[in-house]
């Protein structure tokens, strides 16, 4: 079997693109950070995700994004919007954070002798962030094939991420066929401890209303109606 690295958030999405991967065939191996994020019940709900797929290993590492701010999931002086979503790159963007975890994701394949990396951003329905978007992808693969001694001693990594063209709603029905449990999954930008979802935030809009188009039901513990 090939093996994969996924990035596991602990989210819908990531979960998601977790089953697509073990779908395909590639012994996975999920990645988690912990970068100071503002609560930890999302990498509780990664490695219960990762549990309930057999993955074959699963690791976390700990970066302190925190330390540097800039965003209102790593400085708590700076609150998370609740009022809907806006037009331009919201204040729940971390500085360069896809970059910093795919570049872990990228030493760890090679450590392992992988070739292929999933990652679960999406464009259609997300907040905006500019590490989320289709040139990002590209230019992040291409770097990883200039950068690596694999890639360079001829094994091309792959940069996957199978939702990147995909509504929210055709992500859920997608993930119901393939068997997730969305109710391990926590997508709220300040859940609380239990994994209680607050409703309000970008994240907890995005994913009701890609329940309710898909006609599934939601799962999640909101503490807001």
């Amino acid at each position: 079997m090939r093996k994969a690295v996924v990035l596991l958030s602990g989210g819908l999405d990531s979960a998601t693109t977790l089953a697509m991967a073990c779908d395909k065939g590639f012994a996975c191996y999920a990645l988690s950070i912990d970068y100071g994020q503002r609560h930890q019940s999302e990498l509780a709900a990664a490695r219960k995700v990762g549990q309930s797929m057999g993955i074959k290993m699963h690791r976390t590492i700990s970066i302190d994004l925190s330390a540097l701010g800039g965003s209102a999931l790593t400085d708590r002086s700076i609150a998370v919007p609740t009022g809907g979503t806006t037009t331009g790159i919201p204040v729940t963007y971390v500085p360069a954070r896809n970059t910093v975890m795919l570049s872990l994701a990228l030493a760890w394949a090679e450590v392992l002798g992988s070739h292929d990396i999933f990652i679960g951003v999406n464009a259609i329905d997300y907040s905006g962030y500019p590490d989320c978007r289709p040139d990002y992808i590209e230019a992040f693969e291409k770097m990883s094939n200039l950068a690596t001694k694999t890639a360079r001693e001829g094994n091309k990594l792959t940069l996957h991420a199978p939702l990147l063209n995909l509504s929210k709603k055709e992500i859920i029905s997608l993930g119901k066929e393939l068997g997730v449990d969305y109710a391990l999954t926590v997508s709220c930008y300040q859940a609380d401890e239990s994994g209680s979802a607050c409703g309000l935030c970008d994240a907890c809009r995005i994913r009701r209303a890609g329940f309710l188009a898909a006609d599934i039901s939601d799962p999640t513990r909101y503490r807001v109606g």
